[in-house]
């Protein structure tokens, strides 16, 4: 009888440190960023599962240890009596953890944990209503660390920040985080909303009167049509101009037009405008048809996320008239959008 408990108390312990040596770490994604991959890739999905069972898991672990610890110091005092028993239960139980961390015990246990880690993990979801109550003293924590692996992690940790911000602030932040991701497009003056100035137009009174009010600084100069921009007309140099001389707008433009793509990066814009020291590109599509304008005002407005007002700005939104304007184009009463 001897012989069989003793047997059996050091099984137990054995397990007792083998269990206890099961240490499973954190992914070092963070789980905000593990669930926005988890909606493209199954791998993410079952990384973020897995990180969002692990206190399940460590309070399992817990349990276990708890259990095999009584088990172990019942039948130590069983086998060897109350003396020795005792004895030999309080130098388990304070040498069981230190044996846990050894590198070969540690190796093993977590060789075990691996092997079987879905299985486990399948268990502790059953059990997660048990979990409500038994709770992990120590799990590890890898969010302190602050790595960021996304700029969408980044972003939500900036517009969480609370009073650590201003609203402005954060504004700029994110805008800025943004702005590579952002086309031409989407901050161009539409053309159904672009002011121009025909080439063989003069600039009397009447016709100077009607720029001014407009409130651009700038304006395209066309041949035809918008779609053959000759120059671009700038307003302030209108105010020298002796209006008892007849001149038209072709000898009164900048002939040096400047275009860009609409589906390039506002990256890419904003380094163009500081490379040709201009304040106006035409945008054009791939068949260097005219479909807006870009001025370095919009892309400074995406930049710092607030539009920019100064004592030429007096029109509204010009994006936000081109929608209006757009909601009647090509809307026959029995049309149909696929």
């Amino acid at each position: 009888m001897f012989t069989f408990l003793a047997i059996t108390t050091a099984v137990i312990f054995f397990l007792l440190v083998l269990v206890s040596g099961v240490r499973p770490a954190p992914h070092l994604v963070s789980q905000f960023e593990l669930q926005r991959r988890s909606r493209a890739s199954k791998q993410a999905k079952a990384q973020h599962r897995r990180e969002l069972l692990l206190p399940d898991v460590y309070a399992l672990i817990g349990a276990k240890t708890a259990v095999l610890l009584v088990a172990f110091i019942l039948l130590s005092v069983a086998a060897f009596g109350w003396i020795f028993g005792v004895i030999v239960a309080v130098v388990g139980a304070l040498l069981f953890p230190v044996l846990s961390r050894l590198g070969v015990m540690h190796g093993l246990s977590m060789k075990l944990y691996v092997q079987y880690e879905e299985r486990i993990l399948d268990t502790t979801e059953k059990m997660r209503p048990v979990f409500k109550f038994v709770k992990a003293l120590s799990v590890p924590y890898v969010e302190p660390y602050h790595r960021f692996d996304s700029r969408e992690e980044l972003q939500r940790l900036i517009q969480a920040s609370g009073d650590v911000l201003t609203d402005d602030e954060r504004m700029i932040i994110v805008s800025g985080l943004s702005f590579k991701d952002k086309t031409v497009e989407s901050v161009m003056t539409p053309k159904n909303v672009v002011k121009t100035v025909k080439k063989s137009e003069f600039l009397g009174p009447l016709v100077l009167s009607e720029i001014h009010e407009l409130g651009h600084s700038r304006l395209p100069v066309i041949n035809r049509d918008i779609d053959h921009v000759v120059g671009v007309l700038h307003i302030n140099n209108l105010l020298s101009l002796d209006i008892r001389k007849s001149l038209t707008a072709e000898k009164a433009m900048d002939p040096k037009v400047f275009y860009i793509r609409h589906d390039d990066s506002l990256q890419h814009a904003l380094a163009a405008f500081i490379e040709s020291r201009r304040h106006l590109f035409i945008v054009i599509n791939e068949y260097r048809e005219t479909v807006g304008i870009l001025t370095l005002e919009d892309v400074m407005e995406a930049l710092i996320g607030r539009r920019i007002v100064d004592e030429d700005d007096n029109h509204e939104d010009l994006r936000s008239i081109a929608l209006k304007k757009a909601q009647d184009n090509n809307s026959p009463k029995q049309h149909v959008d696929l």
